[in-house]
């Protein structure tokens, strides 16, 4: 790709505006995505922190689930980060009844995992691909990856404490193509995550 990649940021519900800002400021065409005409002219997509069930219904209501599923299934790149992570997963522990999701990373993801807000909090982590110092990890509410299918590498596991060992950052799809976080790097200033999904966008563009 010779030309910036353009980069959707699911915009129905969610930290949108932080996506949007991070992935201008590493030069890519960022874009909110809130209808099916503008799924297909991105070359990624980015699945936002928010509220997992809200964004599913939402993606209902607006018609862009199946969009989204099949954009996926047909190897579009996307980012999920904590309910973005949910969203990506092929089953989830602790949702809702007949919770949709858009699929295609085959993990099982329990939400809400590391407890309610107040249990919110900051990690540094060792996360693969990534050159340089540790991630420092924002959980808000968070899910992690109960257990993973044989194509998915782990990239981040938490060290210490009552999660110690789980994983909470995984790369997955047919192509390696979906890349998600139990955390959010958009409010930390680190850009490498969002460097890591760019890449991503570029090779299989």
């Amino acid at each position: 790709m010779t030309t910036a990649p353009r980069v959707g940021v699911f915009a129905l519900q969610g930290d949108v505006r932080e996506h949007l800002r991070v992935l201008t400021g590493l030069g890519a065409v960022a874009v909110p995505v809130r209808r099916p005409e503008e799924l297909l002219a991105v070359d990624g997509l980015v699945l936002p922190g928010g509220e997992s069930t809200t964004m599913a219904k939402l993606a209902v209501t607006f018609e862009l689930m199946e969009p989204l599923q099949k954009r996926v299934a047909e190897g579009m790149p996307a980012y999920g980060s904590c309910a973005g992570m949910i969203l990506l997963a092929d089953r989830i522990e602790d949702g809702t009844v007949d919770q949709p999701t858009i699929g295609g990373l085959d993990v099982v993801v329990r939400r809400n995992a590391f407890g309610r807000q107040v249990d919110s909090f900051e990690a540094d982590l060792d996360f693969a691909r990534l050159d340089g110092e540790p991630v420092h990890a924002v959980f808000i509410r968070a899910p992690w990856v109960e257990s993973t299918g044989d194509q998915v590498e782990v990239l981040a596991r938490v060290s210490g404490g009552p999660a110690d060992g789980r994983v909470v950052a995984v790369l997955g799809g047919d192509s390696h193509h979906l890349l998600a976080t139990s955390f959010h790097p958009e409010l930390t200033g680190d850009p490498r995550v969002h460097e890591l999904f760019l890449k991503i966008v570029r090779e299989q563009a």
